[in-house]
């Protein structure tokens, strides 16, 4: 019973997320207004921001397990810490693509060596890193990840903190806080939008890791037993 409103929860959560995405989409281009210097260019700000909160989220997340892991050698902290890892690549990849298309509608730049975005490329490679090491490194190759996913979330506060101690590109200040109206209300819809589309994502990889290590310890009896070669 348990398992099963544990489903009907989830697929109603999906669906939210699916007319989510619609309502986002109608909020960004029909509700909120036109930046007086960016005009239609700056819609995709609701995308940009609310990605790299959820890259930050799933970096923290595989540090914070990671760390566990390190610690209690749970491999359920493990799982929880791969999951994250793999999600802040995608959600890295999205904002590296979409800060690309914002930089050259504002600033006439693909890419510019800013400290904020060279920072944030630092941390993404990072995770990269992690991703390649856990898929490569063969044996011991979860510890060495781990190491790297607690490094990666060390660095996070360095990519937040950038505009201040450097000059960037990037405004020393949020403009998130000054939104108002109808860009206040795409925004956090945004935000909403996408974090539960993560928190979705976190829980179907999470349970396909802990599916792939059952696999891997019964194929590892099996081959104890004699039963397979």
């Amino acid at each position: 019973m348990t398992n099963k409103k544990a489903t009907i929860a989830f697929v109603a959560a999906a669906a939210a997320c699916a007319l989510g995405f619609a309502g986002t989409l109608y909020l960004a281009f029909y509700k909120a207004e036109l930046d007086r210097a960016l005009f239609f260019n700056q819609k995709i700000f609701y995308y940009h921001v609310a990605n790299a909160f959820m890259q930050f989220a799933a970096v923290v997340t595989c540090g914070v397990y990671s760390l566990f892991y390190l610690r209690k050698r749970q491999p359920r902290h493990d799982d929880i810490a791969l999951a994250a890892g793999e999600l802040a690549v995608l959600f890295g990849a999205v904002v590296l693509i979409t800060g690309s298309i914002w930089g050259k509608a504002a600033w006439d730049k693909w890419w510019d060596w800013d400290a904020r975005l060279t920072t944030f490329l630092l941390l993404w490679l990072t995770m990269v890193g992690y991703v390649l090491v856990r898929q490569y490194g063969g044996h011991g190759s979860d510890r060495m990840a781990a190491g790297l996913a607690v490094f990666a979330t060390v660095n996070i506060p360095l990519v937040y903190f950038s505009v201040k101690i450097w000059r960037t590109l990037h405004p020393q200040t949020s403009v998130v806080p000054e939104l108002e109206g109808g860009m206040r209300a795409a925004m956090w819809s945004s935000v909403g939008l996408f974090t539960i589309f993560y928190v979705l994502l976190l829980r179907l990889r999470i349970q396909a890791a802990r599916s792939e290590r059952r696999l891997t310890e019964l194929r590892e009896r099996a081959l104890d037993a004699g039963l397979i070669e």
